[in-house]
Parts: structure tokens; sequence; C-alpha cells
């Protein structure tokens, strides 16, 4: 009979870190210290679900599954892991539901067991549980969550969700994953070594130039978002937008040539896309 490993789980301090480098640049000094703590508490969240995900070693389920226990002890204020911990006060303060959080555990299940995508709507739907839940928490965080503007929501995240998988587009294949829905590959003649190359073939940069296009159409719900919100809330919802459009026109600029390098967005060209957003709101 074999055990399976017991998963070595990521130290808090390590997870917090990235969290606050991958995700908060957006999220500046401006919003204000509480804001700011409740928002990092929910991107440390985040970042750790999606180590057990993608990083753990051992059984991830496992790991996923203790992690969904943990969860239930941050409602119940019962919680020992620090970044479950950190999750209690604004738990409580924002009225904060389960779903979202657990929604997020799904999202790093799935990526267990499933490794493609057959259609577009395939992929939304994987989104929806992956990305979507953090922009309806950001939204109960600064207390502007309503039906109308999660809609708006969901379509910024997904489109961000999918910038990173097309930035991603190699490493995700060395990890045995496609994001690249079937239908889109076969749409564009891409095939299984477009995706292991050294520098993306012209079916696959047409590919992307296709799914950029898409993204960024999704994307433009978050002027409308943004035009819903006032104050501190508009400037972080701006940023995330602002960042994405920055991302998506780093992907143009490459020529969608993912593979020999990761088309990233300087912290200026953010920062001028954000501007941008917020004088469409205006």
């Amino acid at each position: 009979m074999t055990v399976a490993a017991a998963p070595t789980l990521p130290s808090a301090g390590s997870v917090r870190a990235r969290a606050r480098t991958e995700n908060f640049s957006v999220a500046s000094l401006l919003l204000g210290r509480r804001t700011r703590e409740r928002l990092l508490a929910i991107y440390d969240y985040a970042r750790y679900i999606d180590e057990l995900g993608d990083t753990v070693a051992g059984d991830r389920l496992a790991a996923l599954d203790t992690a969904e226990r943990e969860v239930a002890r941050a409602f119940a204020g019962t919680a020992t892991d620090p970044v479950f911990r950190n999750l209690t006060p604004t738990i409580r303060t924002c009225s904060l539901g389960p779903d979202p959080f657990l929604r997020l555990i799904e999202a790093n299940r799935r990526d267990q067991v499933q490794r493609d995508y057959a259609t577009f709507d395939e992929l939304v739907a994987y989104c929806d549980l992956s990305a979507n839940p953090v922009g309806e928490l950001v939204l109960a965080i600064f207390g502007a969550r309503t039906p109308e503007r999660i809609a708006l929501s969901n379509d910024v995240c997904t489109a961000l969700q999918i910038a990173e998988h097309l930035q991603d587009v190699g490493e995700d294949a060395r990890n045995g994953r496609i994001y690249l829905p079937r239908e889109d590959r076969d749409r564009f003649g891409v095939v299984a070594g477009d995706l292991h190359a050294s520098v993306a073939s012209e079916p696959l940069r047409r590919l992307l130039a296709w799914e950029t296009a898409r993204a960024r159409k999704l994307l433009d719900s978050g002027v409308a978002l943004a035009r819903s919100l006032r104050g501190r809330a508009r400037f972080a919802i701006a940023g995330y937008v602002g960042g994405g459009f920055a991302t998506l026109a780093a992907l143009d600029r490459a020529g969608y040539d993912v593979l020999t390098a990761t088309p990233t967005a300087t912290s200026r060209q953010k920062l001028r896309a954000t501007l941008g957003v917020l004088k469409e709101t205006l």
C-alpha cells in the first residue's frame, strides 16, 4: 500500500510577499491603511490558494481540502494559519460570505484534473471560479457590491485572467495545462508543438491576437464599472483595468511572441493606462 506524501505548505510570509509584489501595485498608498490591509488579506488568501494548486509538494487536493476547512475556521474566528486568521476581521467588517473564497479553492481543484478547455465558454466558466471571486470581494470591501457591478466586474476579472494566460502560454504548456480553447486552436491551426517552441509560430501569433482582442472587449466593461464608483473605489478599479489594458498593449507590441520572452508592461505604462481609464469616467 502506497501512502501519499503529505503536502508541504508554503509559508505565509513567502506568499504574502508575492501577493504584495504581484497584485498590489494597483492599490497604492492612496487607498488608505484600512482599505489597503483588507485588500491585502484577500490577495494573500488568493495567492496562497494558487500556491496550493500550482506548486505545493505532495497531495495538492488534500492541501486544498485543508484550506477549505481553514476557511470555515476563519469565519468562526478560530483559524490558526496566519493567511486565514488575517481574513477574519475583514470578513466581519465587510460582511463577506464564504462563496467567493470557496470558488477560488474549487478553481484550483479543477486545475488538478482538467488540463485543457474545449471552448471559450468552458474557459469563461473556469474564470468564474479562478478570477471573478476576487473582483466580487474587492467590491464588497469598498461597500460597492451590487448585481450590476458584479456583472461588470466579472467581465474585467475574466479579461485579466485571460491576459495572464496569454502571457504564460509556454509556462502553462510545460506544466501540462492549456488555457487556449481547443476550438480556437483548431480554427487557427495551432498544434501542440507550437506551445512548446522557443519562438511563437505564425498560427500561434494569430490565435493570440484573436484572444487579446476578445479580452480587450471584455475589459472595456471596466470603464463603466469605474464610472459607477466614487473616490478610492474608482481609483482602485481604474488601476486594475488600466493594468489590464497595459498588459494587452504589451502583447501587441511583442507581436504576440510570448515564448521568446513574457510581454509585460512597465509601471509607467500601467499608470498611463490607468489615467486613461479615469479620464473616460469623467
